[in-house]
């Protein structure tokens, strides 16, 4: 009896123990169980998930540029094209192989896109081929099965609507290059690009936009089966800028067959409205690529198509830099308005002749005369008086050979020399080169830009700074106003003396541009002629008749213009230099009466739209 009840004892221990052991393994399953399906449930779910979803970044719109009437004058167009995610695919090479057998693919491309592959992570999307068509497009979708990791994406490309007439102003847009994208990753994703020039470079932060996201359920082999999610990414900023593209395409138009650059200015704001340069280029084959033989063609052009030169050529001003020495004189009290000079024809100092253009003289000349007639001789010795350096600084002060703080890339300053900056050369300043400064020759270079920038300020009196964008993303930039720039600090007594010489230029008979003329009633124009020789000219080449224009098109001089209207109420500033055009008086005069008339006659700044308006979409 007691051995049953030990033995009985021992079985119920060990069915105990048992049980309990079982119920232990039990609840240990229940809690990963709970575990797995409760409290971790979404995350396996989205393990599971990711193993037929495909997600990929989206490269955002890039932000468009208007003119200040919300015209485009960048923007987007639809753009087919065929990707290759590396991981999705085991053997690249057949595979660009079958995709070239339907679609043309050159060994440049296939050794771009090899690269390419090497030097991205396997899942970023590698561009095959851009700006596909239907058909093409067509057959890539019928033949997916085949083409394991190639996909056709639908983004945007970068158009230009008025292609050449504004290609230098708004630049242009190209693929990234490995630097850029070692800077942003973002610039890898395919369609995205970098602005390489003009406004489209100065504004690439604004413009490039973040990226969104697209989730795809794909199948075992990776072809997609659906899109799941899209987020799109946020496009670049809307620019609006001061040009209107009608003002530019009348002064293009004006320019004609010249090799020539133009600058339009609203005098009391400063707002660029036109910024010519001719010849030009088509921006758009930037986007699409570039042949070698349209890039020969570009360089070996001697008129140098690629180069903005409203704020990259640089040329002597000739004697639209008489203002300038004009004012200098007076503010050094080294002239006034009435002091007489003499000009026989000539300038004799030390042993060398200082020519006038006119050889046989103006005789006695006031300020007044010496800038309607434009007498080199009245500013060889205002000049000489005056000294180099404080010429340099009233030059500076007029915004030439000194930075424009313009909304720009490639801008260059110019340069107006002083003696140090000849000393720091390890050369000694000399009179003459004080001389031949007074007629804006020697070692002046200025850009039309700053030309534009001068006249404007001789105006105004304010120290009127150029700019090309009015608003970013419906955000006002400063400097729309007269009152945004302070004045200038000279005495109105000499301000109003180079205003009527000005005048006088134009529309006194005697004046030297009567072709400038405006025949508008009621409305007259001041401006000045430059004519900048590119080469020395001998005495002797002087006695034995030498004619300018006779010579070969890149040895005649340039031909300069500014000019302000209306007189009595300024409203336009512009520049104007004619490559080789001979005579400022007789090639540049005529075409910016042209532009000046087609500006009053209509009158971009009479229809003024808030900003605000004009930076809204379309």
């Amino acid at each position: 009896m007691r051995r049953e009840s030990k033995r009985s004892g021992v079985f119920t221990r060990r069915a105990l123990l048992i049980g309990g052991t079982q119920l232990a393994a039990l609840g240990f399953l229940a809690s990963k169980l709970y575990q797995v399906q409760v409290i971790d449930g979404a995350r396996y779910a989205t393990l599971a998930r990711n193993n037929s979803v495909s997600a990929r970044l989206i490269a955002p719109p890039r932000g468009r540029l208007l003119d200040r009437f919300a015209t485009v004058v960048a923007g987007n167009r639809q753009n087919w094209r065929a990707l290759l995610v590396a991981e999705q695919t085991g053997d690249i090479t057949a595979t660009l192989d079958r995709f070239a057998a339907l679609v043309s693919l050159s060994e440049h491309d296939r050794a771009r896109i090899l690269r390419e592959v090497r030097q991205h992570r396997r899942f970023i999307p590698v561009t095959i081929k851009e700006f596909l068509d239907w058909d093409e497009m067509a057959r890539i979708e019928v033949n997916a099965p085949d083409l394991p990791g190639i996909m056709v994406d639908v983004g945007t490309s970068r158009e230009y609507p008025f292609g050449e007439l504004l290609a230098h102003v708004v630049g242009y847009v190209a693929p990234p290059n490995q630097k850029d994208i070692a800077d942003d990753a973002i610039l890898a994703l395919p369609g995205m690009r970098v602005g390489r020039a003009g406004v489209e470079r100065f504004r690439e932060v604004e413009l490039r936009g973040r990226a969104g996201a697209v989730q795809l359920e794909v199948n075992a082999v990776g072809r997609v089966i659906r899109e799941l999610d899209r987020q799109e990414g946020t496009p670049g900023e809307e620019i609006t800028l001061t040009l209107d593209a009608e003002t530019q395409r009348q002064v293009m138009g004006h320019l004609g067959q010249e090799s020539a650059s133009s600058v339009v200015l609203d005098v009391q704001t400063g707002e660029v409205l036109a910024m010519a340069t001719n010849p030009s280029f088509d921006p758009s084959l930037f986007n699409s690529g570039i042949s070698q033989a349209q890039w020969l063609q570009w360089v070996s052009d001697k008129r140098a198509p690629l180069i903005n030169k409203a704020i990259a050529g640089l040329y002597s001003p000739g004697s639209t830099f008489k203002m300038v020495v004009a004012l200098a004189g007076l503010q050094a009290h080294a002239i006034t308005e009435t002091d007489r000079i003499n000009c026989p024809g000539y300038l004799d100092f030390g042993n060398r002749r200082y020519h006038c253009w006119k050889a046989g003289g103006h005789g006695m000349l006031d300020l007044h005369g010496g800038l309607q007639n434009s007498c080199d001789v009245f500013f060889y010795e205002v000049a000489r008086r005056t000294g180099i350096d404080a010429i340099a600084a009233m030059a500076h002060r007029f915004g030439l050979g000194t930075k424009l703080d313009i909304d720009m890339v490639g801008v260059r300053d110019g340069l107006v020399p002083t003696r140090a900056w000849r000393e720091a050369q390890g050369k000694a300043w000399n009179i003459g080169d004080t001389i031949v400064a007074g007629i804006g020759q020697g070692y002046t270079q200025i850009t039309p830009l700053s030309l534009a920038a001068m006249v404007a300020r001789v105006a105004t009196g304010r120290a009127i700074t150029p700019h090309l964008t009015r608003a970013i993303g419906g955000v006002v930039q400063p400097g729309g106003k007269a009152e945004d720039w302070p004045d200038m600090g000279l005495p109105e007594r000499s301000m109003q003396a180079v205003r009527q010489g000005m005048w006088a230029v134009v529309n006194d008979p005697h004046g030297t541009a009567p072709l400038a003329k405006l025949a508008l009633p009621g409305v007259q124009m001041a401006g000045k002629t430059g004519s900048v020789q590119v080469r020395n000219v001998s005495r002797a080449q002087r006695d034995n008749g030498y004619k300018s224009d006779k010579m070969p098109w890149e040895l005649r001089p340039h031909a300069l213009f500014v000019a302000y209207a209306p007189f009595d109420a300024p409203r336009y500033a512009l520049s104007l230099v004619v490559e080789h055009g001979n005579a400022g008086a007789d090639t540049a005069a005529p075409i910016a009466r042209d532009i000046m008339t087609d500006l009053l006659t209509r009158d971009p700044l009479a229809h003024r739209a808030a900003p605000q308006q004009m930076a809204s979409r379309t």
